[in-house]
């Protein structure tokens, strides 16, 4: 465990002096992160602009969903996409060889080959609107809400990384599978509503198939003090189940490569 603890330090610690290199474009990329952040509020502030709740979330407790959006949108872009997608040109060019030779997971290996770390930004971002959306709602998180939010954080990336690695792990399959990565990370944006301003089959979908209630709402209302046990404890047995799935869909896949000495 040290031992990949030390791995993982490694990979951090060459992703930021190699994004620290060219200073400008990092301030850049940090006041784009921003920019982006930003506009996630917008949608809600037009569509609550004419009344005070929509599917029993008002606009400030709404904007509690937004912030862990916000949240789960930098790791997905700085820590899980980055690395993820490079397996996809790997594989195309037969150069992953030179993944599976090294003396380690190779799980592990792709999954922390490149991070961005000016996606960082978002955590300060999703903190400000924590601490704007408990202003306007009247008082904060309870101890126990805030402990169960920070447990369903590590279940939300844990179900992020397992749904991007079963997509990834169709390239083994399909080879180009660009299109695909591309439209999980447009439906990653439904992910900034409450899940209950879903209906019928879209609910269902965003809750059990590709699981968005349980990686943004769920952690909201958690820390709004009106998270049902039993919801906490379908996205602990979620995160488990794809965890477990996600990892042998991988050890499957991985079996079809074709390296390029074949």
């Amino acid at each position: 465990m040290r031992r990949y603890a030390y791995l993982l330090y490694i990979q951090l610690k060459a992703s930021t002096l190699l994004a620290m290199q060219y200073r400008g474009d990092f301030v850049v990329d940090l006041l784009i992160e921003l920019v982006w952040a930003a506009t996630a509020v917008v949608p809600l502030f037009v569509v609550f602009a004419g009344r005070s709740s929509i599917a029993g979330w008002t606009y400030p407790e709404a904007l509690v969903v937004t912030g862990w959006f916000t949240l789960l949108q930098g790791l997905l872009e700085g820590a899980i996409n980055p690395s993820l997608v490079n397996v996809v040109e790997q594989v195309r060019k037969g150069t992953l060889d030179f993944v599976l030779l090294k003396p380690a997971d190779a799980q592990f290996l792709v999954s922390t080959t490149r991070f961005q770390p000016s996606k960082a930004i978002n955590a300060i971002t999703a903190t400000l609107i924590f601490v704007y959306a408990f202003r306007r709602i009247g008082h904060g998180p309870t101890a126990g809400g805030l402990a169960a939010s920070l447990l369903l954080m590590v279940t939300a990336s844990i179900l992020l990384y397992g749904l991007w690695i079963l997509t990834v792990s169709a390239v083994f399959y399909v080879v180009r599978v660009d299109n695909l990565t591309f439209l999980f990370t447009a439906i990653f944006d439904a992910a900034r509503w409450p899940s209950s301003v879903f209906r019928g089959v879209a609910k269902i979908v965003f809750t059990f198939v590709i699981p968005l209630a349980l990686m943004t709402t769920y952690p909201a209302e958690a820390m709004l003090g009106r998270l049902h046990p039993s919801s906490l404890a379908l996205s602990l047995g979620g995160a488990l189940f794809f965890a477990v799935f996600s990892r042998a869909v991988w050890v499957r896949a991985i079996g079809k490569y074709t390296s390029a000495s074949s």
